[in-house]
């Protein structure tokens, strides 16, 4: 068992004042058998109220507002959790496909779960699950093998990639960060006919040099016959352990993004992204991100879709 102390502060700093900003929060760890949140605190500008519903994707969401005036907005989170390391007999015979399409065959979720998105070069991804793959592998086994593609053939590196950078882009620069080599590996599953979902939370200092470490993270939950949901983390082709907390999943990042909304006004926005993650023994990670803003405004979801959303869950 391992236990984390973690402060996640999302800061947006206005050119000038806006009004009526309205935000979706998706920073509660989903609670589970492999964690247990201890303690929470949500710290927001201006002390909204805070509205609570279950979304589409079983994730807890948070829904407030600021109407006043304002030239920054900061959205606190100070969390301390447990975790422990799940299952990690993962590839050992279980999982064929005979069963999992017997099972996407009872599950509208899985099978929206199990295909592709559209893009341009997905011949390439084709012939890369047609050379990784063989009828000896099972599900584990073929999951696990697309990770070490990953790993093997692309390279982390910070800084060339942005939050709509599409899995085109990431197959020509061979180049990213978590979240770019995620939507890679949930191509190539859903290529295979693998049901996936993209996980965000952060991956927590251990001291043995995995990159994205002490910072927001990204990975994928393969869906297993026998095992269920199965995290593994193609950044650092590793099937997750109890250094993951998991926040929120989704089909893509848009559906798990810790904090988005628009606003009422014509300015330019900077978003800065401060994470601390204390471990046991007082070792303390930091890192402080400034978000690619390219657009004067972004209005991820509006109020009536998040109403509307709200509604749909009483």
């Amino acid at each position: 068992m391992a236990l984390f102390r973690i402060q996640h502060i999302t800061r947006y700093l206005y050119e000038s004042p806006v009004s009526e900003s309205v935000n979706e929060l998706r920073i509660y760890p989903i609670p589970g058998s492999d964690q247990e949140v201890l303690q929470h605190e949500l710290i927001i500008t201006g002390n909204p109220e805070i509205q609570i519903y279950q979304d589409y994707w079983g994730n807890r969401t948070g829904f407030f507002n600021v109407l006043e005036g304002h030239q920054e907005l900061k959205v606190e989170s100070r969390l301390l959790v447990s975790t422990v390391a799940p299952d990690s007999d993962i590839t050992n015979n279980v999982g064929s496909f005979t069963d999992l399409h017997t099972e996407i065959q009872k599950s509208l979720l899985l099978l929206e779960l199990s295909n592709a998105e559209q893009i341009v070069c997905q011949h390439e991804i084709i012939k890369i699950c047609s050379d990784i793959n063989d009828d000896t592998r099972n599900i584990g086994q073929l999951v696990e093998s697309c990770s070490r593609y990953i790993f093997d053939n692309f390279t982390y590196k910070k800084g060339i990639t942005n939050i709509e950078t599409t899995v085109d882009e990431i197959m020509k620069l061979r180049e990213g960060v978590c979240q770019d080599f995620a939507h890679v590996l949930l191509q190539l599953l859903r290529t295979a006919g693998i049901p996936c979902r993209y996980v965000s939370g952060y991956i927590c200092p251990n001291k043995n040099g995995m990159r994205g470490e002490g910072a927001t993270h990204a990975w994928v939950e393969a869906y297993i016959p026998q095992k269920g949901w199965c995290g593994i983390d193609p950044t650092n082709n590793t099937w997750v352990g109890e250094t993951h907390v998991k926040l929120a999943v989704g089909r893509n990042f848009k559906d798990c993004t810790p904090v988005k909304g628009t606003f009422k006004g014509a300015t330019r926005q900077h978003l800065f992204v401060y994470v601390s993650v204390g471990y046991e023994d007082g070792h303390v990670f930091e890192e402080t991100t400034e978000v690619k803003m390219d657009k004067i405004e972004q209005p991820a979801i509006s109020e009536k879709e998040i109403l509307a959303a709200m509604a749909a869950q009483q």
